[in-house]
């Protein structure tokens, strides 16, 4: 749907939710979709709970508390054991993560039999998210804004490459090696809340400047979505010091730990987010400024690009995925 009809929306669709104002009041609903296919892939169960945890942090990170689920099932034949067995741990995979973030499953669907000459699509939930905002004044986004803004993240990142876009694209692993051998991230459902409150805490004391869902790609492809440019501003840079913490560089980069945030906050806040956030995993990270991206792992520069360059290569991605696959098809 045209995301501009009745002229509601106050956060346009491809930040982490996308945000539509209830009129006549403050009040604004944030709404997301997620599903992590690769984890779905390798463990039903523990990779939908991982998908519901991406969804309410997404809403969180436009400071919405997640109020409500939907939900879209697609499977295979449920005439073979294997599917009924994925399909039904979905479904536990989805119930034990409600639980946590006291999200009820208002509706959803379900469609088996998709498959082609016996050949059936990998079990797909996918996650709705509803999430609601008291304030509209209070509404974050996830692009950084001004320079000299301190960049933090809340969570820890642990070395999750087994079955990520990293291992994927770059080290060219297929699907069916990530099913055979892959180790998906480990979920502590309670930690996954803790860090959600406490965003959710900073955006509604109006503390940040922006937030981000730290999943596909790692820290750096959140923190490079971040200094993209939005709605006519300029591309904005940063500065980054990351520890490796024991973690291989390319982790450190790439690695896809659930239960992160990239959040940016004015200087003269450090004190009040620090006492917000100071009791569970908070790092400081870093500054915005100039136009470049720069990362460093414990004082040595990994990455160093104009940001105007990462995002002409993050808009032309598809395309040129698209392009490849009808070449090699041909």
């Amino acid at each position: 749907y045209d995301s501009m009809v009745r002229t509601n929306t106050a956060v346009l669709p491809g930040a982490d939710a996308a945000v539509v104002r209830v009129k006549e009041t403050r009040r604004a609903i944030a709404m997301c979709l997620d599903g992590p296919g690769r984890f779905v892939a390798v463990d039903p169960r523990a990779g939908t709970k991982l998908a519901v945890a991406e969804a309410a942090r997404n809403v969180v990170c436009a400071g919405a508390k997640p109020i409500a689920v939907t939900n879209c099932l697609n499977f295979a034949s449920p005439e073979r054991p294997e599917v009924m067995r994925s399909f039904s741990d979905v479904i536990d995979g989805i119930k034990e993560a409600c639980e946590v973030f006291e999200t009820p499953v208002v509706s959803g669907n379900v469609s088996f039999y998709n498959e082609t000459d016996g050949r059936g699509i990998l079990p797909t939930p996918t996650i709705g998210m509803i999430g609601l905002i008291e304030d509209t004044r209070k509404i974050v986004t996830q692009g950084f804004k001004d320079e000299g803004d301190i960049i933090a993240l809340l969570g820890t990142t642990f070395d999750d490459l087994s079955v990520s876009e990293y291992a994927q694209t770059i080290l060219g692993r297929s699907t069916d090696e990530l099913i055979a051998g892959g180790q998906i991230p480990n979920l502590d459902l309670q930690l996954e809340k803790n860090v959600q409150d406490t965003c959710l805490e900073l955006a509604q004391a109006a503390l940040l400047r922006s937030a981000h869902d730290c999943s596909d790609g790692g820290i750096a492809v959140a923190i490079a979505e971040c200094c993209f440019s939005s709605l006519g501003r300029n591309a904005v840079g940063a500065f980054i010091d990351l520890r490796s913490s024991g973690i291989p560089n390319e982790g450190v980069l790439f690695s896809e730990s659930p239960s992160r945030i990239i959040i940016s906050f004015a200087a003269e806040n450090l004190d009040a987010v620090t006492a917000i956030a100071g009791d569970g995993p908070f790092a400081i990270l870093g500054r915005v400024g100039d136009d470049i991206l720069r990362i460093s792992i414990d004082g040595h520069e990994m990455i160093s690009s104009p940001v105007v360059e990462l995002e002409a290569v993050w808009e032309t991605s598809l395309e040129k995925q698209l392009e490849s696959t009808a070449a090699a098809s041909n």
